[in-house]
């Protein structure tokens, strides 16, 4: 069934977001990253101590392709 959509406001929209008013068949967001993160970087918790002495991330990727994502 058809509907019927008053008036909407749409404030901010992200890179990978979907907006969907009214009917739809499928909806199919898609996303990407590559993180790159030191020692200690994702601890979470109170009182956390980290001591990292000459602590190196190495981002040197020799592919240029990680993960292949198709059919989008």
């Amino acid at each position: 069934m058809p509907a019927i959509v008053g008036a909407i406001s749409v404030k901010t929209i992200g890179t990978s977001s979907v907006l969907h008013v009214g009917d739809v068949y499928s909806i199919n967001p898609y996303s990407q990253a590559k993180t790159y993160a030191g020692g200690g970087s994702f601890n979470t918790g109170e009182g956390v101590t980290v001591r990292l002495d000459k602590a190196i991330t190495n981002i040197t990727d020799q592919d240029q392709f990680d993960q292949n994502v198709t059919g989008i």
